[in-house]
């Protein structure tokens, strides 16, 4: 009789963990499809906001490689615009972020349920990306005809003077730097030297 019960209870008791075990797979895989939903959802607003910058990409010359303009997958899709900076959508996963990554931290740049005052900001962005790389690009050229201009101009006697002096300096080291070698070699392997000759 006991044995009977004790049977049934175990039997019940599986059945309650296999009943568990089935609810929590049931709300692991509703949770899973949450968020492959909110994914989904998040990656075709990103692709809305691209298709607005569509035009601004277009015009960025063919020979610029500092941007991206690409939407990552991911548990949180982004539009990258470049390595730095990139468009998701907001906590509230109805407005648009636009943000930038500093050595101070992350910054936002703009953040709107409306599209457009984020695609003015990336569009700036954009402009400023392409104006600094000028810039640089500009100052790159400029230090070395500076540098060109400060040159001290001598005439090809001094020049040649100069040359010469610079020449044999050369050699005197090269020279000195043997005379050391050779006088290291001999101490390093004299006890040889001594064997070698008292042998004979």
């Amino acid at each position: 009789m006991n044995e009977a019960g004790d049977r049934a209870r175990m039997s019940e008791g599986a059945r309650r963990l296999a009943d568990a075990i089935r609810e929590v797979k049931n709300a692991a895989a509703d949770r899973e499809d949450v968020v492959v939903d909110m994914r989904e959802a998040h990656r075709m607003r990103l692709e809305l906001i691209a298709a607005e910058l569509a035009p601004v990409f277009a015009e960025v010359p063919a020979d610029v490689d500092i941007f991206d303009f690409a939407i990552s997958s991911g548990l949180q899709p982004r539009l990258w615009i470049d390595a730095v900076s990139h468009v998701s959508m907001g906590r509230d996963r109805r407005s648009y972020r636009f943000v930038r990554d500093t050595r101070m931290g992350r910054v936002v740049l703009a953040e709107s349920h409306d599209m457009k005052p984020v695609v003015d900001q990336v569009t700036r962005y954009i402009a400023e990306r392409l104006i600094e790389r000028e810039r640089q690009l500009d100052g790159f050229a400029m230090p070395s005809v500076a540098m060109l201009a400060r040159l001290p101009q001598t005439d090809p006697a001094g020049r040649r003077a100069h040359t010469l002096r610079a020449v044999l300096s050369g050699i005197g080291v090269a020279l000195a730097g043997a005379v050391v070698g050779v006088i290291v070699s001999v101490a390093v392997l004299w006890d040889r030297f001594v064997a070698l000759w008292g042998g004979r």
